[in-house]
């Protein structure tokens, strides 16, 4: 490919750096939309919450991005206690003009149910960037108050925010620091333990509030886009761009703490749910409550032509039972 780039004389920063234009038309693009479509999702919020288990049934359609992660312990809160549902673009609304769009809240109103006390879990998604150039949703472990012996995450959810906040309350070292890997704490030795022993396949959605991404503060976020920005802008101009030194060892040492930092998130594919949640289930809704009504037209229909079967089949045989009348003229 660098060969094909040189033969072309395009640089690899120019294609780069119009993929980053591309995607700051597409945010600009969520910007819009977001003020567009609020008092419509604020109409329809009216309207649903006039319609009982509304939101249970949407989530009983939910894409398989979704539906795969819910257990049936899961599924039997999230169908009986589940009062409302929202996502927020809550970067907008603190700030329409400034504000990130791809950071989202997503926001679980329940009734009292015999698992956890909150009667609301919210969870913030973050997007931001680092130095070496990852950009993403990161957020921060949402505890349950869970009710004595029924916690669905066996402990995970506690455990993964022990260490998140063992983890923020450490000075951040310094990357040419990071000679040697450092061990782990006890909490985190707890929680990778309990993650080998419970197995991803049986995690409870409900660990999805644990999820954490890579520990980027708002402070690096801000100053590695400032950074992107104004090597953007020399680029364009036509300005030098100084190469970072140590560039490649920066990047090795960071790939050892995403390792790490992979190893101890409980629910790995949290900003992927997130996303399907935005995206998919939240301005989809109407179309999955549809979709759960004609599935319950549909099974009704079944049940009413299997009594009807039913009913045919016992009549033949109280007819095939009772002695038959000898017409006039017949034989004996």
């Amino acid at each position: 490919m660098a060969a094909a780039l040189e033969e072309a004389q395009v640089s690899y920063e120019e294609l780069s750096d119009l993929e980053q234009e591309f995607d700051d038309v597409e945010t600009e693009i969520i910007r819009q939309q977001y003020a567009l479509s609020k008092p419509l999702y604020a109409r329809r919020a009216e309207l649903v919450a006039k319609i009982p288990n509304f939101w249970p049934l949407v989530l009983e359609q939910a894409p398989m991005d979704i539906d795969e992660y819910i257990q049936p312990s899961d599924s039997a809160i999230l169908l009986s206690s589940l009062k409302s549902l929202s996502v927020s673009r809550f970067e907008l609304d603190e700030d329409e003009k400034n504000g990130d769009p791809r950071s989202i809240a997503i926001r679980f109103e329940f009734a009292e149910n015999e698992h956890f006390e909150d009667t609301v879990l919210e969870k913030k998604f973050w997007w931001r960037q680092s130095k070496d150039g990852y950009a993403g949703l990161v957020s921060e472990p949402v505890p349950i108050k869970w009710k004595p012996g029924k916690d669905l995450t066996e402990g995970l959810l506690d455990l993964a925010k022990a260490v998140y906040d063992e983890q923020v309350a450490q000075p951040k070292q310094d990357k040419k620091d990071k000679k040697a890997k450092v061990p782990l704490t006890e909490k985190q030795k707890a929680l990778k333990e309990k993650m080998d022993q419970t197995g991803m396949g049986g995690v409870s959605f409900f660990a999805w509030f644990g999820y954490i991404g890579e520990y980027i503060s708002a402070e690096e976020s801000k100053q590695a886009i400032e950074e992107e920005r104004e090597e953007r802008r020399k680029r364009k101009a036509g300005e030098p761009v100084p190469k970072k030194d140590d560039e490649d060892e920066e990047m090795e040492d960071d790939d050892d703490d995403d390792e790490l930092e992979e190893d101890l998130d409980i629910f790995p594919t949290g900003d992927a749910v997130a996303m399907a949640i935005a995206d998919d289930l939240w301005p989809g809704a109407l179309k999955y409550f549809i979709q759960a009504q004609e599935q319950d037209g549909a099974s009704e229909l079944d049940f009413e032509t299997d009594e009807e079967d039913e009913e045919d089949d016992e009549e033949d045989e109280e007819a095939a039972s009772r002695p038959q009348k000898k017409h006039k003229g017949s034989k004996n």
